[in-house]
């Protein structure tokens, strides 16, 4: 079955990091591109990062500087390492390979 499974979330405290891991079960190598969003409560999912197997990589406005997304087609993985966490980043994370494959999502929550 393939699947994506997140890890590396948890309750972190503001000015802090954490580094999210997206480990596929098929092969990722091929995929042009894969994705991190994330939803916070009583909020619409959105966009967070993409990296592309081409090293091109892009940011939503609200992590810039802060987060850095890589992947390892190696592991089939893609990570996110998130630096300087703000409260507002508390949200459960989601990676997306392509347009339609979707992990079930690791919370973080930044809080003192």
């Amino acid at each position: 079955q393939e699947q994506l499974v997140e890890s590396g979330g948890g309750l972190v405290q503001p000015g802090g990091s954490l580094r999210l891991s997206c480990e596929a079960s098929v092969n990722i190598t091929s995929t042009r591109a894969m994705y991190w969003f994330r939803q916070a409560p009583g909020k619409m999912r959105e966009y967070v990062a993409t990296v592309t197997n081409s090293g091109y990589i892009k940011y939503a406005d609200s992590v810039k500087g802060r987060f850095t997304i890589s992947r390892d087609n190696a592991k089939n993985t893609i990570y996110l390492q998130m630096n300087s966490l703000k409260p507002e980043d508390t949200a459960v994370y989601y990676c997306r390979m392509g347009l339609l494959m979707w992990g079930k999502g690791t919370l973080v929550t930044v809080s003192p």
